[in-house]
């Protein structure tokens, strides 16, 4: 196993997560376009995003176990945010997004089973400096909090984009925890490593610590 720097954090490399395409405004390994067309009309933010060339897309397959796809994806999630951190500061960088995309299958284990305790420890992890995180599963059909429609997504990805604090903790209501770190987030330039391993291991068992709502699984939770 090598390391290599991400952010201020060194990230294991172990080949379980193979690099397809690197961030592009327009990836040319995955057809996107209509999707992100359709999305349009319930994110505000993503045409501005879109047209200004600021959502971007890293995409990886799976070629390696699923505890280590897993872990792989919790770096590439660091990644993503630790590039985005010093871009949000910037005029308009509320309209940042660097969705991390994962392609391929893994024996025994569903896209929502491999995203799940990454997305969740990523969000405990960088909801405190104003960075959100959320999930879309290829071919699944999602909905609203309100019951309408979601686009079906044609690929499984992680978008990470800048919180928007007076309206993301509603999307959060089943995790009020998360809910009030994310309403009172500020990026103060803190190393979110501080007081944490590296080890994927020890920062799952660090994020099985927050409760999650009694009605939902870790895959289901945010």
């Amino acid at each position: 196993m090598t390391f290599a720097s991400m952010g201020g954090a060194p990230r294991p490399t172990a080949g379980a997560l193979r690099l397809v395409e690197a961030s592009t405004v327009r990836p040319t390994s995955i057809d996107i376009a209509g999707y992100t067309h359709q999305m349009k009309t319930l994110c505000p933010y993503l045409a501005p995003s879109l047209e200004r060339g600021y959502t971007s897309w890293t995409v990886y397959e799976a070629a390696g176990s699923a505890a280590g796809v897993e872990a792989e994806l919790f770096h590439a999630g660091v990644q993503a945010a630790e590039w985005l951190r010093p871009l949000i500061c910037r005029p308009q960088g509320f309209l940042r997004c660097e969705n991390v995309v994962v392609l391929g299958e893994v024996a025994g284990a569903r896209h929502r089973d491999l995203v799940a305790w990454p997305h969740w420890a990523l969000k405990h992890l960088y909801g405190p400096v104003g960075i959100m995180f959320g999930k879309f599963f290829a071919g699944q059909e999602e909905t609203t909090r309100t019951g309408g429609r979601i686009p079906v997504s044609p690929v499984s990805f992680l978008p990470v984009r800048a919180a928007v604090r007076r309206r993301d903790p509603q999307f959060l209501r089943a995790t009020p925890r998360l809910a009030a770190a994310l309403a009172a987030s500020g990026d103060d330039g803190r190393d979110v490593f501080e007081y944490l391993p590296y080890d994927w291991t020890e920062i799952r068992a660090w994020a099985e610590r927050f409760p999650l709502p009694k009605s939902l699984s870790v895959s289901e939770a945010g």
